[in-house]
């Protein structure tokens, strides 16, 4: 175990597991990106491995991103190195399974629908609540029409509104609902995916996600950009930012 992610194989390493390690919030920053990237890479080739389940240790799966990495000087490189880690989830050659318990907003939701499938307790929340800091959630507004649909995809992003487990599960945010997600990852890898040919299962995940990654990916590189180069540029983006870490209103001056 790192100091931010837990690594282990179960299921006679048929099952990577991923533990977010940095209890109560979770925080999706460079450090816990970096862990989860390289554990990522470094099992890729597993021949053995069906599947990879991403959970995380305590009440709450994820607050979100370092709101303090998103300032100016260092969110290119923290937007970056996040995108980056979304595209090789999104490309994994196994499913990737997320078990959300508590909270999970922001670059945790992001990190989560980068996955193939998402398992979530009823009373779970979440959402994408960037837009209460004066920006936008670049990955989430590539991922999460695909999940949900155009229309309330654009409800989630612009009100910043957080759902519950179940209703994320009744709108298609999520794709199953259980009081142990965790578990429920684990029975459906024993269940349907450890008896497969994990050769043919490989094949198969490129088969059904190839259009799909290719169609995000491009989508990403966009938002990107409009992330980077025009909001970042704006002063209620900065802002907002900068009154959230004060913990003081923000004062909008719409430009």
């Amino acid at each position: 175990m790192s100091d931010v992610l837990g690594i282990t194989l179960d299921l006679e390493g048929a099952l990577l597991r991923l533990r977010l390690n940095r209890p109560k919030a979770n925080i999706v920053d460079a450090e816990m990106i970096a862990a989860l990237e390289a554990a990522f890479a470094a099992h890729q080739n597993d021949r053995d491995l069906a599947a990879v389940l991403v959970e995380a240790e305590g009440p709450h799966f994820s607050f979100g991103a370092s709101v303090e990495e998103h300032l100016p000087a260092s969110c290119e490189e923290m937007l970056k190195s996040l995108h980056a880690l979304v595209r090789r989830m999104l490309e994994f050659p196994v499913p990737v399974l997320v078990a959300v318990r508590g909270q999970c907003l922001g670059g945790g939701l992001e990190v989560a629908m980068a996955g193939h499938m998402i398992f979530a307790a009823p009373e779970a929340n979440l959402g994408q609540p960037e837009m209460m800091l004066g920006v936008f959630a670049p990955a989430a507004s590539c991922l999460m029409p695909g999940r949900v649909g155009q229309a309330r995809a654009e409800d989630l992003l612009y009100s910043g509104r957080s759902v519950s487990g179940s209703e994320a599960f009744a709108m298609g945010l999520v794709d199953a609902v259980a009081e142990d997600p965790e578990a429920a990852v684990i029975a459906y890898v024993e269940n349907h995916l450890k008896p497969k040919s994990t050769s043919s299962l490989r094949m198969a995940v490129r088969a059904a996600r190839a259009g799909y990654c290719r169609e995000v990916i491009a989508r990403l590189d966009e938002v990107e950009n409009l992330y980077l180069n025009d909001l970042m540029s704006t002063q209620d983006a900065v802002e907002g930012l900068e009154a959230f870490i004060a913990k003081r209103p923000a004062k909008w001056e719409n430009r």
